[in-house]
């Protein structure tokens, strides 16, 4: 689908494998590696990911900062940590991660990248459900492109892991895009 000048995507595929300007980690606080899709690109990118992560003084909830790509074949990896899920403090929850995908869309444009590929953050191990993780997703896509109609960012895609996520990811841009054709 379209928003603006930019197209919203859904693949099931490896991040790592990315071929964009930038890609989103779903990183811990530290920013310094873990396990899921944080492990998965900090071993794909290689040690000097690790080193130059330890001098960015780790990352609050929400919040997003950028490191060259090394190894990868994007440029950029846009590091965010989500927000662990916690049915107690869901408005907060929900809030903390529009703030992790806004926050990286805002650094990408900063840093002219043209392309961005998302993995599904905070619904790993972090617990966030998946289907209320896309709805805020695709609400925060539609958010920021039609803030930004002249973004530079042409492709934003989710790159989902498993076929769960990638259909909680198509049900929520095709809702998403059902209301904005209304």
């Amino acid at each position: 689908m379209q928003i603006g000048g930019t197209e919203l995507t859904v693949e099931r595929g490896d991040i790592t494998k990315s071929t964009t300007d930038a890609i989103v980690n779903a990183a811990n606080c530290t920013l310094l590696g873990g396990g899921g899709v944080d492990g998965a690109i900090h071993r794909a990118a290689g040690m000097k990911l690790y080193l130059y992560c330890a001098k960015l003084g780790g990352c609050k909830t929400g919040e997003a900062k950028i490191t060259p790509g090394f190894n990868l074949p994007a440029k950029y990896i846009i590091h965010t940590p989500g927000p662990v899920w916690n049915a107690k403090r869901e408005e907060e929850c929900d809030a903390l991660l529009h703030n992790s995908y806004f926050n990286s869309l805002r650094l990408a444009e900063e840093n002219d990248c043209q392309s961005i590929a998302f993995p599904s953050i905070s619904t790993g191990i972090y617990r966030f459900p998946l289907d209320r993780a896309a709805e805020i997703v695709a609400k925060t896509f539609a958010e920021y492109f039609q803030a930004n109609p002249g973004s530079v960012i042409k492709r934003a895609t989710m790159v989902c892991f498993d076929d769960k996520t990638y259909a909680a990811y198509e049900r929520a841009f095709a809702a998403l895009e059902a209301r904005e054709t209304e």
